[in-house]
Parts: C-alpha cells; sequence; structure tokens
C-alpha cells in the first residue's frame, strides 16, 4: 500500500505538482496525426491538466496552443484555422504554431504592440503518425525517444487512441502486471470483457509464477517466470519504460509486437495510445480487425477501482513485485527532481530501444537477466 501523501504525488500531474514536472521532462504522444486537418476547425485537448487546443496551419504544421487567447481569454477552441494560424473569434488576434502574433486588427495600424503579445505554445513534433509535445522548460527539451517502431514504414504499423476514465497509474499498472492475465483469460467470457490474444502454452496451475524485477536505464524490465507442460519454463517480460510508456511480449507471433503511452490528460482522465507494429512485412486486414477488437482489453477493471484508486487500502503480495517497483521508480525519480536531479531517460533516446520478450526455454534456475538468450531477444535492432 501507499501513503495518501504518495498516492498523491504519484497520481497528480498539473501544473506545479512534482510528478507534473518529471512527465513534462518527456515527450509525450497526445493525438494521432490524422486527427489533425490542415485548415480545419481546432481541436480542444487536455493534457497534464492543461486546457489547450491543437490545430494543423495551411502549410501543415500541429500546433498545441493554450486554450485562452492573451487578450480577454475568450477560448481558441472556437477560432478560425485560415492563413498560417488560428484567429480568435472575439477580437481577431491571430497565432501562429509558435504562438507568435501574426494580426491584431483591434489595433491602429504601425501598432507594435503584437510584438509584444505571445500566446500560450507547446513545441509539437510529427512521427510515425503521432504528436508529440513537449511541455517542460525550453533549457530542457530533449530528443524524441528511439523506440524501435519510430522508424517502420506506415504499412509496418497501426496507431490508435482512446481514453480511460481514470488515473494514468492505475491504468498502466494493469499493463505490467503480469499476474491476472491467465485468470483473466479463462473468466473473460462470463464477464464480457475483450481481451487480446495470450501465449497458448498450458501453464502448470499448481506452480505460482516466479516474479522478478530489474531497474534498467530506461524504466523497469518486469519478468514472470511459470512451469509449462513439457517441463519448460515460460518467460513473460514487460517492460515499463519512463515516464508512462510499456511494451508488453508477443503471444504467439514473435514478430507483431505492441506499444502503448498512458498519457495524462489530467488526474482522472488517461489518453491512451497504442502502436502495434509488425517487424517483418505489411499489416494485414485480419491483424488490424484483431487489434481493434482488442484495444479496451482490461479497461473496465482498471476503471471499476474509481477514478483515482485509494492505494492506503490494498494489500500487496509477491504477485505485485511489478506495481511496487513502478511507483518506486516513479515516486523516486520525481523527489530528486525536486531536489535538482534531472532525470536521465529524455537525454539518453537510444536507452528506448529495446523489446519486451516472451520464450519457452529449457528449465533453468537462473534469473532472466542472467541468461544470455533472454537478454539478447530484448535488444531491438
Amino acid at each position: 500500500m501507499l501513503s495518501r501523501e504518495d498516492n498523491a504525488l504519484l497520481t497528480q500531474v498539473g501544473p506545479g505538482t512534482e510528478m507534473g514536472a518529471l512527465f513534462r521532462r518527456h515527450w509525450l504522444p497526445f493525438m494521432l496525426a490524422d486527427e489533425l486537418v490542415a485548415e480545419a476547425p481546432p481541436k480542444r485537448v487536455r493534457l497534464l491538466g492543461e486546457c489547450l487546443v491543437a490545430f494543423r496551419d495551411s502549410r501543415g504544421r500541429a500546433g498545441l496552443l493554450g486554450e485562452h487567447c492573451p487578450h480577454r481569454r475568450a477560448s481558441l477552441a472556437f477560432g478560425r484555422n485560415e492563413a498560417g494560424g488560428l484567429r480568435c473569434v472575439y477580437h481577431g488576434w491571430k497565432f501562429d504554431v509558435a504562438g507568435r502574433c501574426l494580426d491584431m486588427p483591434s489595433e491602429p495600424p504601425g501598432s507594435g504592440f503584437r510584438d509584444r503579445v505571445r500566446a500560450e505554445a507547446y513545441p509539437v513534433t510529427e512521427r510515425a503518425g503521432l504528436l508529440w509535445a513537449y511541455l517542460g522548460p525550453a533549457e530542457k527539451r530533449a530528443e524524441l525517444p528511439e523506440f524501435e517502431w519510430l522508424g517502420l514504414p506506415a504499412a509496418q504499423r497501426y496507431a490508435s487512441r482512446w481514453v480511460q476514465d481514470c488515473n494514468y497509474a492505475q491504468a498502466l499498472e494493469g499493463e505490467i502486471d503480469e499476474a491476472h492475465v491467465s485468470f483473466l483469460q479463462r473468466r473473460v467470457d462470463a464477464a464480457g470483457l475483450p481481451v487480446s490474444a495470450l501465449t497458448g502454452a498450458h501453464f502448470q496451475e499448481d506452480r505460482a509464477p516466479r516474479y522478478t524485477v530489474h531497474e534498467t536505464p530506461y524504466g523497469l524490465a518486469c519478468g514472470a517466470r511459470r512451469l509449462v507442460q513439457g517441463d519448460e519454463y515460460l518467460w513473460r517480460i514487460n517492460l515499463f519504460l519512463m515516464p508512462c510508456f510499456t511494451l508488453i511480449p508477443p503471444a504467439d507471433d514473435p514478430n507483431s509486437r505492441l506499444f502503448r503511452a498512458w498519457v495524462p490528460q489530467d488526474d482522472e482522465h488517461t489518453s491512451v495510445l497504442c502502436v502495434n507494429w509488425r517487424t517483418d512485412r505489411p499489416v494485414s486486414e485480419r491483424e488490424l480487425e484483431l487489434w481493434q477488437r482488442g484495444e479496451v482489453a482490461h479497461r473496465k477493471l482498471a476503471e471499476s477501482a474509481g477514478k483515482i484508486t485509494d492505494r492506503t487500502l490494498e494489500h500487496l503480495g509477491t504477485s505485485d513485485k511489478p506495481v511496487v517497483a513502478f511507483r518506486q521508480r516513479l515516486l523516486g525519480t520525481a523527489r530528486l527532481l525536486a531536489e535538482g536531479v534531472e532525470p536521465q531517460t529524455p537525454y539518453d533516446p537510444d536507452c528506448y530501444r529495446v523489446r519486451a520478450h516472451a520464450s519457452l526455454v529449457s528449465r533453468d534456475e537462473r534469473d532472466f537477466i542472467e541468461q544470455e538468450e533472454i537478454r539478447r531477444g530484448m535488444l531491438a535492432p
């Protein structure tokens, strides 16, 4: 369990919070690129507790501005997207994607006032079908994380997005919690909950899985070892990547892979951006159908704990090692940042070139981190 103070630190991400400051050191995906159309009306965006608007200008550039015009605070969500900028419909002030004021028709000709006014704006970059934003201090801005799938052709990946009505932490914890997958799979039909494909290996029900967690430069490697029929071990290693990303090992096809970003809209809502990709060939129509059906897996159970679950009431066991380690890693890093110690993940983009892993191996009592075959399988090319 967590104390009330730690639970608040973990779950509060708005401006001025310690966890919010940690998230703001990282580039975060917030929309699918095709959600914005050039010169189309802007769209409201909620990100890390801030009210923003996103738009794509006539040159195809994506922008992310504070929702309220710096003039009289009217909402730019009603703005007109025209000729390289977003124009407030209240008094006509117009701003480009960097927040510069392009036009101020309410001021006399020759006035230099518009050069002294800027809209709040955050850097946006577009890559692999996603829009990424950086909300931190300009002098701390680093590169995008180098995920394996960022360099793949569009035909080999499929991106989707949905909103989950709960805090990011409890949504993400369900993703790295390997203990529930076989139990939920056997009961999914009765509950009416869709679930993604799981490995076809048959577990020895009388043997509890062994759970081990290792801290890594990118976050955590969370291993679960099960004894399966045939006297083999099945290792499944889920990865948590700072500050809110996960990689889950493939079920039966090692060339089909999954990434998710659990990006806080605010303390009680999470924007989940999912990328399924193939490493060997274009995605088939059948795979697209299966991936789309699996997008809501486990969502209802995370939401059933409430908007922000009360972690002071939990009773955690040995199978919860990944969840405990996840909380400790985030809490510790956020506290260090508050003391002036910068996190390293934003400035080491190559540390994200890793893979979640699943494999059947002969019985070997060593931990996964000590087995060369598994370690090689966890490296992205």
